[in-house]
């Protein structure tokens, strides 16, 4: 597990390990996010040009606004 000490201004190193599993270079944003269990999740901020392709599966085509709308609609019946 890594740690890291809080200095009286509210600074800390961020630890080799974590940089390295989140890919970190200098300028890079991060993201902290409060969980209600009183955890916070550290996220690298990213551009949405990155976003491109991130649900896309093997083997599923794109799907048309009337399928979306279908399956809406089967979900709202409990099909």
């Amino acid at each position: 597990m890594a740690e890291s000490t809080v200095t009286i201004k509210g600074q800390t190193t961020l630890p080799k390990a974590i940089r390295q599993a989140l890919d970190l270079q200098p300028g890079d944003r991060l993201r902290y996010v409060i969980l209600d269990d009183g955890e916070v999740r550290l996220m690298r901020e990213r551009p949405v040009s990155e976003l491109s392709g991130l649900l896309k599966r093997p083997g599923q085509g794109p799907v048309t606004l009337e399928e979306m709308d279908e399956a809406i609609a089967q979900g709202a019946r409990g099909a």
